[in-house]
């Protein structure tokens, strides 16, 4: 069966890539020593970090909405903010792990949705994202802006020191899960393909224009299923468990 494979697949590259950012982490302290410090803080590295959490945040959102306990959400709130695509990898892989031999043939869907299959929302969390994703948009657009204007494009080898490389590899591994979730959503490969590439291209950015743009073709009661994995999903409607 070809959802096997797929969902071990899913295990091995979302493990892969969480160890290798420990490895990297470890590296860089290792030779560059601690982050935490002012020198580091070039406008480059203020941008891609500013890039980095709006990601983070997309990723956070999801999470909120995943988890059925308050605890839970902030603990791994938490460790999103501190271990970045660490946390991400570490929260996937776990989810990967609860799927059961019924669930196998969607394990995207069951890793995005939540268990209790929830469609109703105390508050309209479509109107929510639009707002807080065309803010967080607008922002990280306005940060590439000023930074290109006060310190010149960011395509120089003085940049690429030891920390931005690493957050450069955090902030990707980060893309890659929320490629996976566009590619899943997203009712052709061509249309997947253009969006991935401009994830690439724009970072979050990209991430927030799309989110903006799906919360734009629902209305305001529509529920969090729709917003992750709608009927007009190549793979349909999973709604009923």
């Amino acid at each position: 069966m070809a959802a096997v494979p797929a969902l071990a697949a899913y295990k091995i590259l979302f493990a892969t890539l969480g160890c290798f950012m420990v490895v990297t982490l470890i590296y860089t302290l290792a030779t560059d020593g601690s982050p935490f410090r002012v020198e580091l803080l070039t406008p480059w590295m203020d941008a891609t970090l500013v890039d980095f959490y709006v990601n983070v945040v997309a990723i956070v959102v999801w999470v909120a909405y995943r988890e059925s306990k308050w605890l839970n959400t902030v603990l791994w709130v938490v460790l999103l903010t501190c271990f970045g695509s660490i946390a991400t990898c570490a929260y996937i892989v776990k989810k990967l792990f609860t799927i059961s031999s019924a669930d196998v043939k969607d394990p995207v869907s069951h890793v995005l949705l939540r268990n209790d299959d929830e469609h109703k929302l105390k508050f309209s969390f479509v109107m929510f994202g639009r707002i807080l994703f065309s803010i967080l948009g607008v922002l990280v657009l306005a940060t590439v802006v000023y930074t290109i204007i006060i310190d010149g494009f960011p395509f120089r080898k003085e940049l690429l020191t030891p920390w931005m490389a690493a957050t450069l590899i955090d902030f990707y591994i980060n893309v890659v899960a929320i490629s996976v979730w566009i590619a899943y959503k997203e009712s052709t490969w061509i249309s997947a393909l253009i969006w991935i590439g401009l994830l690439i291209c724009f970072g979050s950015i990209a991430t927030c224009a799309y989110i903006v743009l799906q919360l734009f073709q629902l209305s305001y009661q529509d529920s969090m299923y729709h917003i992750l994995l709608d009927s007009h999903s190549k793979h349909g409607s999973t709604s009923s468990k």
